[in-house]
Parts: structure tokens; sequence; C-alpha cells
């Protein structure tokens, strides 16, 4: 059943637009650093690969307030074919930056598709229960996920490819917007839903909109518990992909292929990560698993951590080969994929109870409100990681590592108390001859 979604009329158009979405913002994303490093250097380029990350990540905590709106106020199709159409405008300007070497343009394509994608994202999420049934809503994530995955991998190293290796630039704006028109006819076949609160009123102020929307997730503690927990998943996964590859690069000298198969690993186990919480769900999200990821996350976090704690700095350069041909590679590489593979088992199984649980009516403002929560909280995560690194407080990115991972267990005994509970509160229902509440909570 997983598989064949992707051939359902109803599904696949999603799907691949995603995919081409998520490829091209990381495609633009990496291919603008790739420029900043070679023209600058590496010791002036850090700043500004900082800000390309930060103008990225800024319209999901200003917009996303608004894209729950407009997603829930009209038709999610119609709504995603105009953001695709903007994003052929906005990839035009990103195909002219490449072609004259221009930064400023760049930057501001670069924004431009933050924006689409803050707009974006709680159409993608919650347009999945109108287009699924509940026992597919599992898979639908998982697919969706992976797919996700999959396209930063690949927009991350073609994008890298294209800045560094002198491509014509001619070639590489055709590329540009080759992905782009594909993404906008994916989603001209998506289904139209109508819209699920046509008398919504949408807020000018994106501010407000952003505080309504909290106020929705706020209303539900399931829903509240539920964004909390995904954020900390997004937390672990951006601070895995930034320290790990940096401790692996200062310590075992590992060259840009090791770098580039770390990230690859960590794609490659969200993705079966993901697809194993669909093949567990047997039609309902299986929320038996997310306390057990979230302590999979917690182990594989400190494992890395101790791994290299006590590793000198090394000024020499180490290929894949020999890297893997060593016991402690093996070891990092091992403790990578399995700690992507639990993240994808924890964070499928949420997003699928969120969507079960949200009203119809207001079930793309929640979508909205996890992605500022989860934007506030990568901010907040990324801030003390370097604040944790700095001079003033001394700790090596191991020792970090240590401490998310240590954090993440006490959300693996939030989520292992809560279900708990609820296990407690259906099993009192069933002994009552009550009703049992048919939709999976929290």
């Amino acid at each position: 059943m997983i598989f064949g979604l992707l051939r359902q009329r109803r599904f696949a158009p999603l799907f691949w637009c995603q995919f081409f979405s998520a490829f091209n913002d990381n495609f633009v994303r990496n291919m603008l650093a790739m420029l900043v490093l070679f023209r600058l250097g590496a010791a002036e380029a850090g700043p500004l690969v900082t800000l390309a990350v930060a103008i990225f990540i800024l319209p999901s905590l200003v917009l996303s307030g608004l894209g729950g709106e407009l997603a829930d106020a009209h038709d999610k199709a119609t709504v995603t074919k105009y953001l695709k159409v903007a994003e052929l405008g906005v990839q035009a300007m990103a195909a002219i930056g490449f072609w004259y070497g221009s930064l400023p343009l760049l930057f501001a394509a670069l924004f431009g598709l933050g924006t689409i994608a803050a707009l974006f994202g709680p159409i993608k999420y919650g347009i999945l229960p109108d287009l699924l049934s509940l026992e597919e809503l599992t898979a639908g994530n998982a697919l969706i996920e992976a797919a996700t995955f999959l396209a930063i991998l690949l927009g991350l190293t073609f994008g890298g490819f294209a800045a560094a290796h002198g491509r014509d630039p001619e070639t590489i704006a055709l590329q540009l917007l080759a992905i782009a028109t594909a993404c906008f006819v994916t989603s001209l076949f998506i289904p139209s839903t109508g819209a699920a609160d046509p008398h919504l009123t949408i807020h000018r102020n994106p501010f407000v909109s952003t505080r309504a929307l909290l106020v929705v997730l706020r209303a539900s503690p399931k829903l509240w518990l539920g964004g909390l927990a995904i954020s900390w998943f997004w937390v672990n996964a951006a601070v895995a992909v930034s320290l790990v590859p940096t401790i692996i690069r200062h310590k075992l000298g590992g060259g840009l292929d090791v770098e580039t198969a770390i990230t690859a690993l960590f794609a490659l186990g969200i993705g079966l990560g993901s697809i194993f919480a669909a093949l567990l769900a047997h039609g309902r999200p299986p929320l038996r698993f997310v306390a057990p990821a979230a302590f999979g996350m917690a182990i594989f976090l400190i494992d890395l951590g101790f791994a290299t704690l006590s590793l000198p700095a090394t000024e020499e350069t180490i290929n894949l080969v020999d890297f893997l041909g060593q016991g402690l590679g093996l070891r990092l590489a091992f403790d990578v994929i399995a700690l992507a593979l639990s993240g994808g088992l924890f964070v499928v199984p949420l997003f699928a109870m969120i969507q079960a649980n949200a009203e119809k009516a207001l079930r793309a403002r929640a979508i909205g409100g996890v992605n500022v929560v989860t934007a506030l909280m990568i901010i907040g995560a990324t801030l003390s990681a370097s604040l944790l690194q700095s001079p003033l407080i001394g700790l090596s990115a191991s020792l970090v590592l240590i401490l998310f991972g240590v954090a993440t267990l006490g959300v693996g005994g939030v989520m292992a108390a809560r279900l708990r509970r609820r296990r407690a509160e259906q099993a009192s229902l069933e002994n009552s001859d009550g009703p049992i509440e048919s939709r999976p909570i929290l």
C-alpha cells in the first residue's frame, strides 16, 4: 500500500511537487554557499553562509501563520498553483544571479524561496487528510518525509557541484528554470479539495496571524505536545547535520566525500525510518513507537559524542574508503544512520496524529503553528550550541552532542508517560463500556 500511493492520481502530484520544491530550495541554498566560499574564502565566508541559513528560515517564523490562514480559507490546490507560479519568477531571479555571479540577487532569490516554502508548508501537510484515508495517512506522511530528505540530499550535492566545478552559467540557469517548471507542472495535477473554512478572515499583519495560530495550537494539549515533539526532532536534525560533519572533518580528517557520505547516510536513515513507521502503522499512526524512537535518537547522539570526545584535532585528510576502513569510522556511520532512522520513526507518526486530530477547518493553521514553533526551537538550539562552543563556555562539539542526547532522553520520558496515561484512559473506557474515541491521540 505504501508505494502504491505513488501511482495514485490523488497523491502522486503532491509527492513530486514537494520533491522538486525541496530539491530546488537546497540546490539554490548550497550553490549560494559554495559561491560565497569560493569568492571570499573560508575565513570570511562563515558569516554570509550563516546569513543564508537565517534568510531562508526567517519566513517560516513570520509567514507560517499567513500560510495556515490562506490554506484554510481557500482551496489548497489552487493556493499551491499560485505559489508555484511565483516560484518560477523567483527561480528566474536565481538564474540571473548565478549567470552574473551576483550574491545580492541570489540572497534575494533565497529569501523568495524561503517565503514560498513557509506558505507551502501548512498546505502540503494540511491537505494530506483530504487526499488520503486515515489508514493511508501514515504512509503518505512517510513518503513525503522520505521525498523531502532525498531532495535535500540531492539538492545540496548538485548545488555544490554546480558552483564548485565552474559549469557554464547557461546550463545552470536552464537547470534552475527546468526544476521550477517541473514543480509548477506537478502542482497543476493536485486534486482540488475545497476551502476548509471559506469565511475565515485573513489577518494582514503576519505577526497577528502567527499569534492566532499559536493560540489554536495551544488550545489542544495533544496538538501542542505533538508539535513540540516534532520541533525537537528538527532540532536534533539541525544539530546533528551541523556538528557531526564538523567533528569528523576536524578530528578524523574527513574530506568532502566523507562529509557528503555522512549527509547521505542521514537522509537515507530518515527515509528508512519513515517507511518503517508506515509499515508498522496497520491503518493507524504507530504512536507506541514514538517514545522508543526518542530513546534511540538520544542513545545514538550520546554515542556520537562519546566516540569522538577524546580525539585530538588533526591536520590530515582522509577519503571515504579510509574512513570506512577503520572501526571508528564504521561506528560513526552506523550511529548517524541509526540516529536518522530513529528520527523518521519518531516524527512520521506524530505528523499523522496531528493531522488526524486537528479539526478540518483549522488543520492547516495547526500545521503552521508547528512550523513556527519548529523555527523558534531551531534558532534557539543553534544559538545555544554556538554559545556552548564559544570561548565564554568552551565546550567541544562532541560534548554538545552528548548534552542534546541527554535532553532527548527527557523528551522520550515525557512521551512515554503521556502515552501510558492515554492507554490507561482507553482501558478505563473499555472496562466501563463507554465509547472509545476512534481517532489516534496522545
